[in-house]
Order: structure tokens, then sequence, then C-alpha cells
């Protein structure tokens, strides 16, 4: 431990940006001139559609798959691993779901007309943002800049989707002067349940969703900045087809202040501090499911507050981020029965007894330019993860003795080496990290799983789990087009997953038994995405995706939710003001599933899907209208990642018109 220390205090010499401008967040600062600039644009849509909601835009990413529930709030899997095993944030805060059946990812309370930008980062390079196995997703949110004169800037979003009936509304507005910035966004989706490829309807997938952002910024001189933002989230009436529950409502309260300083001299370019504040409830209930026969509520809450710093540094051909950042997080989650007669209640537990995790992590990135062909990156985190059960009777029953607070150190370091020779790039890099179980991992008391239809209990001294990995790619770019390959291979020591129990009856009536999370003594994960482009014709341009993953555990048995083949091809024509896109995706057959662990085989499936947009302008506002249709043939089908194998949306017509002012 003392050498992995060392080695990280080393590494702190130097912290990474990726450029040789210095950024933080969606500000650059020209040293040179003293001036803070632009801000980022939006990048949150697909070529294919405009509108897109989060999850949809990530999906896009070669790197991320979902795990379905329903048509909502999507679970995102990075390099195919849980969301237990990647840290999901907000510009850097860390924000954790209330719902111990994962149907509010973290992702699911923003919106797309307030991010401006995605970053994912693969494997122990996400650790600047927490102890982490497959890697970080950092939901940037939009930052307008402050102006040299007073200007308002604003978009207007609606449309229409024919298969679910779906309406969304999304506005922006932002007042820009070389004092102060103020916008802010709403945005309103509403949904009813859709239908499959045989026309059929799929109940309990509708749902409605509301969010607003503010953000509020203030230039206190010429190379400093305060600026405090707040996010307000609420969905209510969110059926969960793949589920024997639905979600009545889901709350969240996301603020945070940050405060940033410049500096024009020395060794120390930007410095940046927030502190934040998040507050998120979730009600799951069965009222809509007559059907069951006991009736049973859980609701679920959790409040995080934290503070992330970081100090940008420059000096030569080094340049480098060091950041501090932590947390204090209280996860708390009740399952309530009833008899038909609900006004009497028949059982009570904690799913999670009041569980505490508090996390510091001090971490370290640094990039060095070895030559204007080549750069060494480097990094690391030391983390320090302590978890509280006030209740620790719930896990004493099956783990008798087992710790009440628990204390894990959490080491992660990473390198890559990158090389130019012309046309041709290639890099090459490993990592080595530990994180600790989740709060359901370790604390969990009979958390139902609808998959393999068991009851799962926690284990609050299960080992860190420890992972190797090794990644390289290699690509050729010119005028015309290129190609690019990725592949990445991780040897976890301790592998978390669940195995059923010889002790302990099920609670739930649809149960077949109780599993407990236990550590295998290894598992292995191979991910191999390629990506191309080339430019047929000056307004012609095709793209191509392929991915292939396969993961085993000690005994060489398949792992669960791993992505078969899968592909995406597509064709972009562009004519003046309009534009024409084509696009095939799907998955070739699921032959690597694994029935230990409640998985069957999926067939193949092939989808086409077609837009057209047209751009035009309304008194100088610049207009984009949007038409196109998804799964055109309407095609029958579910794939490997659908839970309970629930069928995907069958054709869909959607409809887009954008004003920007």
């Amino acid at each position: 431990m003392k050498r992995i220390i060392l080695v990280i205090l080393l590494f702190g010499t130097f912290a990474n940006a990726q450029n040789k401008t210095i950024k933080s967040d969606s500000l650059d600062v020209v040293l040179d001139e003293v001036l803070i600039i632009a801000a980022k644009k939006s990048k949150i849509e697909t070529d294919m559609k405009m509108a897109v909601s989060v999850d949809e835009f990530l999906a896009s990413n070669a790197n991320i798959s979902f795990i379905k529930r329903g048509a909502y709030a999507w679970e995102p899997l990075l390099n195919n691993m849980s969301t237990e095993r990647s840290t999901v944030t907000i510009d850097g805060m860390h924000i954790f779901g209330a719902c111990t059946d994962k149907m509010d990812p973290v992702t699911s309370y923003v919106e797309s007309n307030n991010l401006s930008d995605i970053d994912v980062k693969s494997g122990q390079e996400g650790s600047l943002h927490g102890a982490t196995v497959a890697g970080s997703i950092d939901l940037k949110r939009k930052s307008t800049a402050f102006g040299l004169s007073k200007k308002w800037t604003g978009a207007y979003q609606t449309g229409f989707e024919f298969n679910n009936n779906q309406i969304f509304n999304l506005g922006n507005l932002a007042y820009s002067s070389d004092k102060l910035v103020a916008e802010g966004s709403i945005s309103y989706r509403k949904a009813e349940n859709y239908s499959y490829g045989n026309n059929d309807e799929v109940n309990h997938s509708q749902y409605d969703k509301f969010n607003t952002s503010l953000g509020v910024a203030y230039k206190t001189s010429e190379l400093s900045s305060l600026r405090v933002d707040a996010i307000f989230d609420k969905a209510k009436d969110v059926g969960y087809p793949a589920l024997p529950m639905d979600l009545s409502l889901s709350r969240a309260l996301i603020t945070s202040a940050a405060y940033k300083q410049f500096f024009e001299t020395g060794l120390v370019k930007v410095w940046d501090t927030k502190v934040y504040f998040n507050a998120v409830e979730h009600y799951m209930d069965d009222t809509t499911r007559p059907e069951n026969l006991v009736h049973m509520d859980m609701p679920g809450w959790s409040t995080t507050y934290g503070l992330v710093s970081k100090v940008n540094l420059k000096k030569e051909n080094y340049s480098s981020e060091i950041q501090l950042n932590a947390y204090n997080n209280l996860s708390i989650a009740e399952m309530r029965m009833y008899p038909q007669d609900r006004s009497e209640r028949t059982m009570f537990a904690y799913s999670w007894p009041w569980v505490t995790t508090r996390y510091a992590g001090l971490s370290m990135s640094n990039s060095w330019d070895i030559s204007k062909k080549s750069q060494l990156n480097y990094g690391g985190t030391l983390g320090v993860n302590y978890n509280y059960s006030k209740y620790a009777e719930f896990n004493w029953i099956f783990h008798p003795g087992a710790s009440q607070e628990k204390t894990r150190f959490l080491p992660n370091l990473y390198t890559s080496y990158q090389l130019n020779v012309g046309d041709f790039n290639f890099s090459a890099g490993g990592g080595y990290g530990h994180r600790a179980p989740s709060v359901s991992e370790g604390y969990g008391y009979y958390i139902y799983n609808s998959f393999d239809r068991y009851d799962y209990i926690g284990n609050p001294d299960l080992e860190n789990e420890i992972s190797y990995e090794a990644n390289a790619n290699v690509g050729f770019k010119n005028k015309k087009g290129g190609i690019q390959a990725k592949v990445n291979y991780f040897y976890i020591q301790n592998y978390i997953i669940g195995r059923i129990l010889s002790q302990g009856s099920p609670m739930n009536y649809q149960s077949v038994g109780v599993k407990g999370y236990t550590s295998l003594d290894y598992a292995t994960l191979f991910n191999l995405s390629m990506n191309a482009n080339y430019t047929l014709l000056d307004n012609l341009h095709w793209k191509g995706t392929m991915t292939y993953a396969r993961g085993l555990d000690d005994n060489k048995n398949n792992l669960p939710f791993i992505r078969p083949l899968s592909y995406q091809t597509s064709l972009h024509f562009s004519y003046k003001k309009i534009g024409f896109l084509t696009a095939l995706n799907g998955d070739v057959k699921q032959l690597n599933y694994s029935p230990e662990y409640g998985e069957d085989e999926t067939p193949s499936y092939t989808n086409w899907n077609l837009s057209a947009d047209y751009t035009f302008y309304i008194n100088n506002y610049k207009t984009v209208f949007q038409i196109g249709a998804e799964n055109l043939f309407n095609e029958y089908y579910s794939t490997y990642a659908d839970w309970g194998n629930i069928p995907r949306m069958g054709r869909n017509i959607f409809t887009s018109l954008k004003v920007n002012f």
C-alpha cells in the first residue's frame, strides 16, 4: 500500500488536460489576452433524430448499451458492466438513485436540453470521478459564456411520436453580458403505452416527465466567477412492463455553487471548486396491478452532499489536473406489504437499512507530450470509502456478526501511450483499480429481482472488486474517411454476483428462492468495437459501427447481459436545405447467454430507420423540421437486454420542429 501511495503522489507532479488550451467545463481561457470566451454548443442529438432523450443519445456510443425495463429510465451498461461498476455524475457531482430496482438511474434526472455534452471514459481513466471498474459517464450541463454585450439566446423544440402518442416540448433561454449570465430550461414529455411489432399494446409502458433547470453566474473579477445551479425533475405515472410494480412519483432536486479562478502566469492555470447537494425520492407501488395477490409499496430516499475541487496545471509540454472529490450519501428504502384491505399493513422491512456512504478521493491525471507525434497519459486515484448501516440487525439475520461499519481503501492507476504516424494512430494502455460493493450488494435486504425471480441479500463483508485492465486501439484517417478499432480486456478479482443461498425463504410470493451477493474468484470481460466513415460524394456520407463482447466467470460460464455481435450502418445525403438519412442496425442471435442468471436465447433482428429534415428561416430565426420512422418494417423483436423479454417498440413515426433565436 505504501508503494501505491508513493507512486500516486509522484503522479501529482502533473495532471491531465488533453489540449494545450486549458478547459474548465464549458469555458476556455486564452491566457495571452486574458479573455473568457465561448461556451460549448450542445451536442445532444444523433444523426437519425434531433429530439433524442438522454438515453437515446447515450445508446449511440459504441461503449454503452442498456438494460430496458420499459420505455423510460434505461440502465446504462458501460463496457457491458452494470451501474455498480461505473461512475455516473452530473458535472462531476455524485448522485445516487433511490430505487432498489434501478428504476431511476442518474441519467433519468436530466434532459437533453439542459446538457451540452456527455463525457464517457473507459476503465480506470474514469477514476477521476471516483472508484470504478467499467469507467465513468459525466453529464455536462449547458453553461453560457460571459459576453461583451447584452445578448438573449434561446431555442424551442416540439414534436410528436405516433407509436406511443408521445408529445414533447423543450425550451431554453439565456441572457449574457460582460458580468452576468442567467439561463434556464424547461421540458415536458408525456407518452402512452407503446405497441410492439404485431401492433399489440405493451401495458404499463407509459410515462410523464417534467424537468427544469436554472443557472446564474457572476464575474467577480476579470479572472474569476461565481455560479449557482439547480435542476428539478419530476416523473409520475411511469409504467414498467417488465416489473411487477410501477412508479407513482419520483422527484429530484440537484443544486450546486461553484467558484472558478483563472491565473495569467505561473504553473497553476485554473482552480475550480464546487459544493453541491441533491435529494432524490422514489415511490414504487402496485396499485395499477390488481392481479398481484399481495400489495406492496417500496418508497426510497437518497440524499447526497459533496465537494469537487480541481486545479489545472501547465508547464511546457506537461499538463495536469489534480482533483479532490468527497461526498456523503444516505440511502433509505422501505418495503411494506398489505393484505387486500390496504388500510392494514402486515409487514415492514428496510431493504436499504439507512446506509451512510462517505467517500473521499484524491486524483491526479497527467499528460506528457513526448513529441509532436507521441503522448503519454497516466494518473491515479487514492480513495477512502466508509459505510455505516443504522439497522445492522437486518444484515445479521443472514450474516451474524457482520460489520455495522466498514472502511475500505480504493487505489486506482492507469497509463496509456499514443502515437501518430502519418494518417495512422495507435495507442495502448493498462489500468488497475478497486471498487467497493454498492449499497445493494453490501446491505440490501430481500431485493426482488424479477429477471431471475430471486430475492437478493447483501453482505457487508464482501471483499473489494479488483480490476486489471488492458486496452489498445488503432486507426487510420484521411480526407475521404477513416476507420478505428478499439479493444479492452478486464480481469476482475472478487467479482460480485448473486448465488443461491441454502438458508432463508423468499419474501415475495413471486420469488422462487433467495440469492446472496457473493464474490467469484474472478471474471473476465472482452470488448471490441470498430467505427468507420467514408465520404462517397461531397454530399453523400457513410458511417458504420460494429461491436462484440464476451464475459465469462471463473468456471467459464457466460456472464449475464453481455451484448452479442451488433452492427449499425447509415447513409446521409444532403442537398441545399434538405437532409436525408437511412440506417440499418441490429444484433445477431445471442448464443452466449447465461441460464444460471435467468437469461435465455434471443434471436437476431434488423431495424431499418429513415429520417429527413428541412432547414428554413422564420423572421431570421433558424428553424429545422424533421420527420422520420424507426423500425420501418414493424419488426417484432426482443434483445438480450430487455428485462423479461419485453418486446421493443414497433414502427414509430416521429416529427420534430426546432426554432433557434
